[in-house]
């Protein structure tokens, strides 16, 4: 498989590590990175010297060998960017979210499809090792049915000027719930309160309701006196608790709870089992790497993506429940998913 000419537009917090990895990745040439600012394309001078660099997007969608291009810049900015990227000819990869709304994310599927490109949303999470094997465990039914979900996703700092924590953060647990459960929420209801600015929340309470029963409790937030990124999955046979900063990212308790039919009225005996703590050896890969890896196949081969743009348009729509849930102050529907879009990456 010949190598896919791509460049990266934006160079803030997340761009410097989509560029390392597309740099070394034996999948993708790094043809070139764009930045408005002079001074963020300085540092990848001296450490990719024979990367072309540029400050003007119009330059590098102006060049035909570049046949891909990947988008790290603020959120408010992805639909302009990623459209003129598609329109350009460019297979392209959008980081989370997908865009800045349910009908741009639309928008940006029915152009990839009718230009028959791949349209990826970075949803590196998908493709971490702990992730994928939860998802087995979950697929395979060794947890039993799926109960609740509880995930908690905070750290001090990196406060966004152009969003709220849950356009940062939420995305992440929301595509993680969708790949898992394999089915998106019907009902939403959110907390939330701007702390250090009042007009932006900075920290988010979400619960998610499915059809099939399964509740799930989302905690986000970017003031918090540690780093944790932890998540409960609780099943009538089994429970699990990943733990992405742990040694041992997977822990699966063989505990639980029966409840025998009772022998006369009013005669509940709970009985409670607690079994083996087992960490299951979980491979050691970096999730960025295998998700440009899956990007750049699809454009060679069209092989479908794990994170396709019909998941990055449902995260969206999670999105926009949240926050119509927090600005009408109660539990809102999620509204029903358009029919799905045909593409070679949908």
């Amino acid at each position: 498989m010949t190598r896919v000419r791509v460049a990266v537009v934006g160079l803030g917090y997340w761009g410097p590590q989509l560029v390392r990895n597309l740099y070394e990745s034996p999948h993708a040439e790094l043809a070139a990175v764009c930045d408005a600012r002079p001074e963020a394309l300085a540092p990848l001078a001296r450490r990719y010297p024979g990367v072309r660099q540029a400050t003007d997007l119009g330059e590098i969608l102006a060049d035909p060998e570049i046949e891909a291009v990947v988008v790290a810049t603020p959120i408010s900015t992805h639909y302009p960017l990623a459209r003129a990227a598609l329109e350009s000819g460019k297979h392209t990869f959008v980081e989370k979210p997908l865009a800045g709304s349910l009908e741009e994310a639309s928008e940006l599927v029915a152009v990839a499809t009718k230009l028959d490109l791949v349209l990826m949303p970075g949803h590196t999470f998908l493709y971490s090792p702990p992730v994928h094997a939860i998802r087995n465990l979950i697929a395979s039914g060794e947890l039993g049915e799926i109960y609740f979900v509880s995930t908690s996703r905070v750290n001090l700092g990196l406060h966004q000027s152009d969003a709220s924590v849950i356009w940062d953060l939420g995305p992440h647990d929301f595509s993680i719930l969708s790949y898992w459960l394999q089915e998106p929420p019907v009902r939403v209801s959110a907390l939330s309160r701007g702390c250090v600015m009042p007009e932006t929340p900075d920290v988010a309470f979400i619960q998610l309701e499915y059809a099939s029963g399964v509740i799930a409790n989302v905690e986000l937030a970017w003031l918090a006196p540690s780093k944790l990124r932890r998540t409960t999955v609780v099943g009538s046979h089994k429970m699990v608790v990943y733990d992405d900063t742990s040694v041992e990212p997977v822990r699966v308790f063989d505990s639980g709870v029966n409840l025998p039919d009772p022998a006369t009225f009013g005669e509940y005996r709970l009985s409670y089992r607690t079994g083996d703590i087992v960490s299951p050896r979980v491979a050691v890969a970096e999730p960025l790497e295998l998700e440009l890896e899956d990007f750049c196949t699809a454009i060679r081969t069209g092989s479908p993506l794990r994170s396709t743009p019909a998941l990055g348009v449902e995260v969206v729509r999670i999105v926009e429940a949240a926050e119509r849930s927090l600005a009408e102050g109660a539990r809102v529907t999620v509204p029903d998913a358009a029919p799905p879009v045909g593409s070679r990456s949908a």
